[in-house]
């Protein structure tokens, strides 16, 4: 904040003038401030010079000063200015009144000398008043002068001259005018002579300059495009190593793969083989068609080998996805289509499912007193289901001969499974139709 003057101005500006004013004892002021705050106020004022005016001064304190003394070398009146900061003051104090000094300055107009003083060392009488003697620029004492020094002591002889009247033609003469201009004109040559040559030397050196720093640029430049490329063909190689890696590892993998599947085909196919083998077996051991048996049964006809001589089922279809239909059925279907057509033309209802209702119940209740251990033994095998009875899923596909068998697909299921025969079975294919089938072409859930 700026230093206020105006409050105690009028007391502030009576010292002022005392000091000032020569017919006025008094000759020195102070002026501090009120408390912590930013006003003047005048602290004391007395005529007994600067060594009054020191003993007045406070190290607690800052202080501002203004002294009239006497110039040793002149005699005249000379002022002095004293900014006092003591060495007990808060440094934050002394930062904010160090901005008033200025301002005091300007108040105090007219001081010669200015001191900025901390320590008593720097206020001694003796040492202001040498600063003054500096200060005076003059170093003579106007009221010790001796007043003989202006009096008249009469005339003086005369006084002694080397001046000599200049003849204008004898000076031109003895200068030699052409001599004089010659030489000019030389001197003025060779100073251009060597502004240009200094020109061209600084010209040199600039483009010399220019050219190596572009030329280290090129340098730099080309080997970090070098670097670069280095880098950018590292990751390429790095990339294309990756995708070569990520290809192979791709094909090894499918090798597996391929190699799982054809493992797990031929696996197949070898056990598809074994059960048509052992299917083949198992049928080559019946002399007689259970169908022809139970449509001999419904004609009222009883044959004699009826409870001697086991059913005979269809022939193991084959497992290759690509046999004909024709190869997977058994040799029996192939024989039966007389027996069947007889069935057919004594039956005259209209539906296949109600056709075949009546022709195979007598051969389902004289079956389960033929076969009765057989069918108890499968039953305990087989997983019942509360809603669709005997399940079993099919090995292979099967086509039926006539209305009386279903047909189906490999991996269809088929429920509600009536084990009349060891080697023929009853059940609703996927399509809802119930009738026979051979019990090789499927197995049990």
């Amino acid at each position: 904040m700026a230093v206020n003057l105006s409050k105690n101005g009028t007391a502030l500006t009576a010292a002022f003038k005392e000091v000032v004013d020569e017919k006025s004892n008094t000759n020195w002021a102070l002026f501090t401030y009120e408390g912590n705050s930013n006003d003047i106020r005048l602290a004391e004022k007395g005529d007994g010079g600067l060594e009054e005016l020191v003993e007045e001064l406070n190290s607690g304190k800052v202080m501002y000063a203004f002294c009239r003394v006497q110039d040793p070398n002149s005699g005249l009146p000379k002022y002095v200015l004293i900014n006092w900061t003591g060495e007990g003051v808060k440094d934050a104090r002394k930062g904010l009144c160090a901005n008033h000094v200025s301002s005091m300055a300007n108040f105090l107009r007219g001081a010669h000398v200015t001191v900025n003083a901390r320590a008593e060392e720097d206020v001694e009488p003796e040492v202001i008043m040498q600063k003054v003697a500096k200060a005076s620029g003059a170093n003579y004492n106007f009221h010790k002068e001796s007043s003989s020094r202006f009096q008249d002591s009469g005339p003086q002889g005369p006084v002694g001259s080397v001046y000599q009247k200049t003849n204008a033609m004898s000076e031109i003469k003895k200068t030699n005018k052409g001599n004089f201009w010659a030489q000019a004109e030389k001197e003025e040559e060779k100073r251009r002579l060597e502004e240009r040559r200094k020109a061209d030397d600084q010209r040199q050196h600039l483009d010399k300059e220019t050219k190596d720093r572009e030329a280290k640029e090129t340098v730099q430049r080309d080997q970090r495009d070098k670097e670069r490329a280095t880098v950018i063909d590292q990751q390429k190689k790095y990339q294309q190593q990756q995708d070569s890696e990520s290809k192979d590892q791709g094909k090894r993998s499918e090798e597996e793969e391929e190699n799982q599947a054809a493992q797990k085909k031929a696996l197949k196919r070898g056990e598809s083989v074994e059960k048509a083998d052992e299917a083949a077996s198992l049928i080559s051991q019946r002399a007689m068609n259970p169908r022809e048996m139970f449509k001999q049964r419904e004609r009222g006809i009883t044959p004699s080998d009826s409870s001697d001589v086991p059913s005979a089922a269809p022939a193991s279809p084959q497992p290759e996805p690509d046999v004909d239909d024709g190869q997977s059925r058994c040799e029996y279907d192939e024989q039966e289509v007389t027996p069947q057509e007889q069935c057919e033309e004594k039956t005259p209802a209209a539906n296949s499912y109600v056709q075949e209702t009546p022709c195979e119940e007598p051969a389902k209740v004289e079956e389960s007193n033929s076969h009765e251990v057989t069918a108890e033994v499968t039953a305990e095998t087989a997983e019942e289901t509360p809603d669709r009875g005997t399940c079993a899923r099919a090995l292979y596909d099967y086509q039926a001969a006539d209305d009386t068998e279903v047909s189906f697909d490999p991996d269809d299921i088929i429920t509600g499974i009536e084990m009349i025969d060891e080697g023929w079975w009853r059940g609703y294919s996927p399509d809802g139709h119930f009738g026979m089938f051979p019990a090789n072409y499927v197995e049990l859930m």
